[in-house]
């Protein structure tokens, strides 16, 4: 086929797994591996697509978090429970060790049960025929989804378009996998902010993806919803940018993992809720879709995800699979294969019937959005009492903050220079984004722990976006209850 013979349908040359190191530098890598030995070095220097990353900012903020017990409102995962049925499947699984099917290996490529269930879902959600065989991978975690997508399709020198702001472990993976990323940012529109600011103020100029396009250009990687900042793209939108991924002939890697985090009142506001990427028209052909389990479930200890792509984009990442993870957790693909199917027996049944009530039942279609509306409109309320500036997001479980208002400065000084001795970077460098040093300031003097939005930013547009930090809003009422008494604190 035709299909095979493009730039973007090259599959990488790449499909040995390097090493991820957590260290700033290459000598300091090189100072680990030998300080204690004879050993010459000239074979200990980590791989160059590496060595040049400093550890990751969840690395260090969830240290910093545990130790300072800080209130967590950085970590992107709920400390509510997760729905019971879930933990029961697992629990009926653990209580047959004689299940041997249960316990041992099982497919490679994904638990056929769950496979199955996959392939029912996103054939409705995508319109499309999802294989269950050919079309859908179990990876451990949506992270690994990632990995596979990039290092299976991506050479040295391929380009890859990002949308920021976006998920930090992106770049670090594209330029592990030979590639080179290029930034096209959304810009906030804040022609509205005086009846507040949404996630949908934050516009794609198509323009901008155009003036990036180069003959190496090769992929485009979509958020949706995204992270951080909880814009649900339109489909106008998301027309606008098949129309370019056409013209262009790339692949898309649609990162949809919150697609079942969508309140109602969104889906009333936009009369359209969540529009997966791989829906639209000659899409599918050329999108890889990465879901996640631990999402859609609240589970995310689990770290189940899946890639959800056509034979002829799914066979690399496969064979990238089999000599890398080669089998995940069966019994933890068989409990969420089983939720998923108490999930389409209610969605067949509403399909046949047309009865609205039956969804009330569903977990992924009215349980899940009304929790996070709740809790959503809850911190965005508690934000607004503290003088910080909520820009509301309409999906996920992401809530960005402006604390421009926060007085910085204490007796003629930054309110940072209490802090002598960071265990982690440098609090004072002049180099850092100023959210950075707020973030580890409010950690350690205030207990509570969100997140840099410019930690979502590459280097040349991290100061551009140092005046606001994201926090999670998934999060119990305790939790949310503790927060707004420190962040009430912080107006005084």
């Amino acid at each position: 086929m035709s299909i095979f013979i493009s730039r973007s349908r090259v599959i990488s040359k790449y499909f040995q797994p390097s090493i991820f190191f957590n260290c700033n530098t290459q000598n300091t890598l090189q100072n680990r591996f030998v300080s204690n030995s004879m050993i010459k070095m000239t074979k200990r220097v980590p791989s160059k697509n590496f060595g040049e990353y400093k550890q990751s900012i969840w690395v260090e903020f969830t240290t910093l978090a545990a130790q300072t017990k800080a209130v967590n409102l950085g970590q992107g995962f709920p400390d509510t429970p997760c729905p019971k049925f879930v933990a029961d499947y697992l629990k009926e699984i653990g209580e047959h060790p004689e299940r041997v099917d249960y316990m041992q290996y099982t497919r490679g490529f994904g638990d056929p049960r769950l496979t199955l269930a996959l392939s029912k879902l996103y054939s409705r959600t995508l319109g499309v025929n999802v294989n269950q065989n050919n079309d859908v991978l179990v990876t451990v975690g949506a992270y690994l989804a990632l990995y596979y997508s990039f290092t299976a399709w991506l050479n040295k020198g391929d380009e890859v378009l990002v949308i920021e702001p976006t998920y930090d472990s992106y770049v670090p993976q594209i330029t592990a996998a030979g590639g080179t990323p290029v930034p096209v940012v959304l810009k906030l529109d804040k022609s509205n902010i005086k009846n507040g600011l949404s996630s949908a103020d934050f516009k794609l100029d198509i323009n901008a993806l155009e003036e990036k396009i180069t003959p190496k250009t090769k992929m485009l990687v979509l958020t949706n919803p995204n992270n951080p900042i909880g814009k649900l793209y339109s489909r106008k939108e998301l027309e606008a940018i098949a129309k370019f991924v056409e013209k262009h002939d790339l692949i898309v890697v649609s990162d949809e993992v919150y697609e079942w985090h969508v309140p109602h009142a969104t889906k009333k506001a936009n009369g359209e809720g969540m529009i997966r990427f791989a829906s639209l028209p000659n899409m599918y052909d050329r999108t890889i879709t990465i879901g996640s389990a631990g999402k859609a479930f609240s589970i995310t200890g689990w770290k189940i995800g899946w890639t959800i792509a056509p034979e002829h984009l799914s066979l690399p990442m496969r064979m990238l699979h089999q000599n890398c993870t080669f089998n995940v957790a069966t019994p933890l693909q068989v409990a969420i294969a089983r939720g998923f199917e108490k999930e389409l027996t209610i969605f067949e049944k509403y399909d046949k019937s047309g009865d609205e009530k039956l969804l009330e039942d569903s977990y992924l279609l009215n349980i899940l959005p009304n929790e996070l509306e709740s809790r959503r409109d809850k911190l965005a309320n508690i934000l607004m009492k503290a003088n910080l500036t909520p820009i509301v997001p309409e999906a996920g479980y992401f809530m960005l903050a402006d604390y421009s208002s926060v007085n910085l400065e204490e007796n003629g000084k930054k309110i940072f220079d209490v802090i002598k001795e960071p265990k982690y970077g440098s609090i004072n460098g002049e180099d850092e984004a100023l959210d950075y040093k707020f973030v580890r300031w409010l950690c350690i003097e205030k207990n509570l722990a969100t997140i840099p939005l410019s930690a979502f930013y590459s280097k040349e547009f991290k100061k551009d976006n140092e005046y606001t930090i994201r926090t999670c809003f998934f999060k119990s009422d305790s939790t949310l209850e503790k927060a707004e008494k420190i962040l009430l604190a912080l107006k005084k």
